[in-house]
């Protein structure tokens, strides 16, 4: 089990391979011997008030917020995770995915082909989405490990991870053991990460932290930077199950954690709000953050999505009073 040093300020680890795709440099899967924790201290009140005022000063309006607004839609990862799901229920909202947006508005603005970033949905329903989505571009998530809990013994979180990669899942959303980072177990946390990268192969890795259950912004980003050197290509804020989800501050103090392992590494690891976000204007508000801490290359699909299954509504809403100055009623842009 690797041991950690926590007393240093910056942390090195030793690269085993990297794979560049495009500009991005993906996060491989790191095997550090003796990589040290940043030592951080949070300022809470200081992130509250950056948080709070970020809205203010970066709000999306008139032309520059339609051109937003698409791009927001390209970042959506449209889910569905209920006891009730059927595969047809799957394949609607898989057709959803292929045409978020009415291809009437679209083609107005010249964005016909627009489609979701992803489908998310249990590793049950992976076949009947994988079926769907195939030849279409849309990528196709499984959450794993025991979602949304993370109580389930580690073989059987791993065979989890191999069914839903073998029958198609691109990305895999894991959750990790919250009860590790509590306790500051971070070698065990490490170990289970990487057996959990190893088991997605091929297939992307985005690491939910549960942040409603974590005990403070400082083990949010220990266990971000952890989530990070153990080969995740995202980090995610919760499961949408969570008393408390996805908020601009928890989500400053993630941004940040990516924006240091990248200044000491050089590997661009993505982010991934979720839970709560229904309004394109919180959508908005997330998208601003990553281009004003990270830079417009964090405001891409492939480095930022937003966990949401009601969002693109609002969204498509938001898109024709853009072009049209009058608000649809909902019921004319179901989900599915």
């Amino acid at each position: 089990m690797t041991d950690f040093n926590e007393t240093h300020y910056v942390f090195k680890a030793m690269v085993v391979y990297a794979v560049l795709i495009a500009d991005v440099v993906v996060n491989a899967f790191y095997e550090p011997p003796r990589p040290t924790l940043l030592e951080v201290l949070v300022n809470k009140p200081a992130i509250i008030r950056r948080a709070q005022s970020h809205v203010k000063r970066r709000s999306i309006k008139k032309k520059a917020q339609l051109a937003w607004l698409l791009r927001a839609v390209a970042c959506t990862d449209i889910t569905t995770l209920a006891g009730d799901d059927t595969d047809e229920n799957v394949r609607r909202l898989c057709a959803k995915a292929k045409s978020p947006i009415r291809p009437d508005l679209l083609a107005a603005i010249g964005m016909e082909g627009l489609t979701c970033g992803a489908v998310c949905v249990y590793p049950s329903r992976v076949p009947a989405a994988a079926a769907a989505l195939e030849g279409t571009g849309v990528e196709l998530a499984a959450v794993a490990t025991g979602f949304p809990c993370g109580q389930t013994p580690m073989h059987t979180n791993v065979q989890e991870i191999e069914y839903a990669v073998a029958c198609g899942a691109t990305e895999i959303d894991i959750v990790v053991a919250r009860e590790l980072i509590i306790a500051g177990e971070w070698a065990a946390l490490y170990d289970q990460l990487v057996e959990y990268k190893k088991a997605c192969g091929s297939a992307h890795m985005k690491s939910i932290l549960a942040i409603g259950q974590l005990p403070d912004y400082r083990m949010v980003y220990k266990a971000s930077l952890i989530a990070m050197m153990a080969g995740s290509d995202m980090i995610k804020t919760s499961t949408g199950t969570e008393s408390i989800n996805a908020s601009l501050e928890v989500s400053l103090v993630m941004v940040r954690a990516i924006r240091d392992y990248y200044e000491q590494t050089g590997y661009m690891v993505g982010f991934k709000p979720a839970g709560g976000i229904r309004s394109a204007k919180t959508a908005l508000g997330y998208l601003s953050l990553m281009y004003e801490e990270l830079g417009h290359r964090w405001t891409k699909p492939d480095l930022f999505r937003i966990g949401a299954s009601s969002l693109i509504i609002d969204v498509e809403r938001q898109i024709e009073h853009g072009l049209t100055g009058a608000y649809a009623a909902k019921h004319y842009m179901p989900m599915s």
